[in-house]
């Protein structure tokens, strides 16, 4: 395997990195923050290391990425960005760890939105806009990956997702730079567009900024320590709700908006499942809520904010829903494992894997009552292939397992159980908060063994490329030429 293509791509995307470093650094040069001269450093470390490997590598650019290649490169970039992405944390007065430092950053282009800062008011507004230009790029990058890479490379069903642009199987998204510049525009009018309704709502500025990259990117990082409940804004709960909702589907449908206008958002059986599962469990515990003495109307509030920033993985709270009770708090668990839909910034299983999984358990029970029948499952009014359903029921065991390995590591470092459970399901789905009084909306990640720290990175990155595409990596047959 040339390794060259790979060296040279991930040489590009640190040189991009380090440009993106400049910008927190003018934000702490005008707010007048001695931050500025670490993201200073940081964006000529990364540029050194980005350029070296750019350089090395120049002369495969115009090579296409075969098979093996593509899984080697979604892993060492998200790897090397990680990396080089903890260094602003490293370098600044805030004074992290090492190990903090790459939580803090693993998280964010993970868009997980886990976090070991305590104080973010104190927090420099260099290091507020680096955390959320992470999880920005993270958005983006989670995209490009789920709709142009990971079908072309099989992945846990995601081959239900090609598009006519990318059928060519030996060649990995020969075209994904045209389909990245599509997202991108989509991307950036989006944020824009919840930047401004967020500052009309009464969000300053600068927090506007902050938290519309975060709601698109479904990332969950706050400019403030207690989230969204410092603003104590009903008109801002509702932009984000919709906002987090709109990163939560699929993003390949927006392009097609100005073409084919809204039918085929509309009609797509995800979108239509995670929407009609959304308002259900809002509603129930809305009920509940309101059957504790809680006014219907701010039961209300407080069940759809939060339930939508659940089950898309923001991790955005306007409440600590740790004293809802063990009713909703176990429907709230059971969220962290859903997600949004395939082809958004979203994590957990998805709502396409979920419905080919139920297609496939409804087949079984007809076969079971007509043996001799042929039955065919259906996605989107299409036959589903049998390859497809393989693949999803590998990623489903996957994710079960590599959960329960993660809560299990997290037991045996002494946590309870329940910050144990919570914490593996909210690493492995890209939440984000988890429960109890360690690690839940009110809490931090800050006590956490640095050891368990680790583990959780390790999670948040499998969660996020799918694990395949990780444990791909760990097969002899995949070096072997």
């Amino acid at each position: 395997m040339k390794f060259a293509p790979v060296i040279y791509l991930i040489g590009m995307l640190l040189c991009i990195l380090s440009l993106f470093m400049l910008v927190p650094a003018i934000v702490d040069w005008f707010y007048g923050s001695n931050d500025w001269p670490a993201f200073i450093a940081s964006s000529l470390v990364t540029v050194f290391f980005g350029g070296a490997f750019y350089l090395s590598g120049r002369g495969s650019a115009t090579e296409h990425l075969e098979l093996r290649q593509a899984f080697l490169l979604t892993n060492s970039a998200w790897l090397s960005i990680a990396l080089f992405g903890s260094l602003p944390f490293l370098f600044s007065e805030i004074n992290m760890s090492f190990v903090d430092a790459i939580f803090e950053s693993t998280s964010g282009i993970t868009t997980t939105g886990s976090t070991v800062i305590v104080n973010l008011e104190q927090t420099s507004h260099g290091i507020l806009i680096w955390r959320a230009l992470l999880q920005w790029l993270g958005g983006i990058g989670i995209i490009v990956m789920a709709l142009a890479i990971l079908p072309m490379l099989s992945i846990g069903g995601m081959q239900l997702f090609k598009t006519e642009s990318y059928e060519t199987p030996d060649k990995v998204v020969p075209k994904a730079a045209s389909f990245a510049k599509g997202i991108s525009i989509v991307y950036v009018t989006l944020t824009i567009t919840w930047a401004v309704m967020l500052w009309g709502a009464g969000m300053p500025v600068f927090d506007s900024i902050a938290h519309a990259m975060t709601t698109l990117a479904t990332g969950g990082y706050s400019t403030k320590s207690s989230s969204l409940a410092s603003f104590n804004s009903s008109s801002i709960e509702l932009i984000i709700i919709f906002g987090m909702i709109v990163g939560s589907l699929p993003f390949v449908h927006y392009l097609s908006i100005t073409k084919k206008g809204w039918k085929n958002l509309i009609k797509d059986d995800q979108v239509k499942l995670f929407l009609t599962l959304v308002l259900f469990v809002i509603l129930i515990i809305s009920i509940y809520l309101s059957l504790q003495n809680i006014p219907y109307l701010e039961a209300l509030r407080l069940a759809s904010f939060n339930v939508v920033s659940i089950i898309t993985g923001t991790g955005f709270v306007t409440s600590d829903f740790n004293s809802w009770g063990g009713f909703a708090t176990t429907l709230l668990l059971i969220l962290m494992f859903i997600g949004g839909c395939a082809g958004s910034t979203t994590c957990g299983l998805r709502m396409a894997r979920i419905q080919v999984l139920f297609a496939n358990a409804k087949s079984q029970i007809s076969k079971l009552i007509r043996p001799h029948a042929i039955v065919v499952s259906y996605y989107n009014q299409k036959p589903i292939p049998e390859n497809v359903t393989e693949s999803v029921m590998g990623f489903f065991f996957l994710y079960i397992l590599s959960f329960a390995i993660l809560a299990c590591v997290l037991g045996g470092l002494g946590l309870d159980l329940i910050t144990s459970i919570s914490g593996a399901a909210s690493a492995i789905g890209n939440v984000g908060p988890g429960l109890g009084d360690i690690i839940g909306p009110s809490g931090s990640y800050k006590t956490i063994p640095d050891i368990g720290k680790l583990f959780l990175c390790a999670g948040m990155i499998l969660g996020r490329l799918e694990i395949f595409a990780i444990l791909v990596m760990f097969s002899p047959l995949f070096w072997k030429n």
